[in-house]
């Protein structure tokens, strides 16, 4: 009795497994032809063509602003003072005494960077040392500018550069 339930179970399932994919594409053929009755049966035209089109075209294309690139004649240069090179420049670390840089006007912590020398300290605001960049971090200084401010702040420091 079990082996006639099973048979029929097993010819169920393949029937079941021949229906599925037969009404699947039943249904797509279906939709296929009843889109292609409701689609318009004239052919698709194509937009005019326009004569002159290269005038147009170059017309949309063309570039909204044009860049002029100049040297500007600044004129001569003229070097900033030291005061002035320190203002813009040194005292963003000098007037704190960020990162162990000696104040401004502090005269203990600038007496043996004085002794140093003069030359040794412009060098070291020229090329930088420890964690102060050269030249303070402004490329555009010239050298001459860079000695000015080192003579200023070390003049306020205690020493007698010229």
């Amino acid at each position: 009795m079990s082996d006639n339930n099973t048979e029929y179970k097993a010819s169920t399932f393949v029937q079941l497994m021949l229906v599925i994919p037969g009404a699947i594409l039943a249904l797509t053929l279906i939709i296929a032809l009843i889109a292609k009755l409701a689609s318009p049966t004239a052919s698709p035209t194509q937009a005019p063509v326009i004569a002159d089109t290269s005038a147009a075209v170059l017309e949309n294309i063309k570039p909204v602003a044009t860049v002029v690139v100049a040297v500007a004649d600044a004129g001569p240069h003229v070097d900033k003072t030291g005061e002035e090179v320190v203002k813009a420049v040194c005292a963003m670390c000098h007037a704190a005494g960020l990162m162990n840089a000696p104040k401004i006007g502090d005269k203990e912590a600038w007496k043996p960077r004085i002794a140093q020398g003069q030359a040794t300290l412009i060098s070291h605001a020229t090329n930088g040392i420890r964690s102060m960049p050269a030249k303070g971090g402004n490329s555009s200084l010239s050298d001459n500018e860079v000695s000015n401010a080192v003579i200023y702040m070390a003049n306020a420091g205690g020493a007698a550069f010229k």
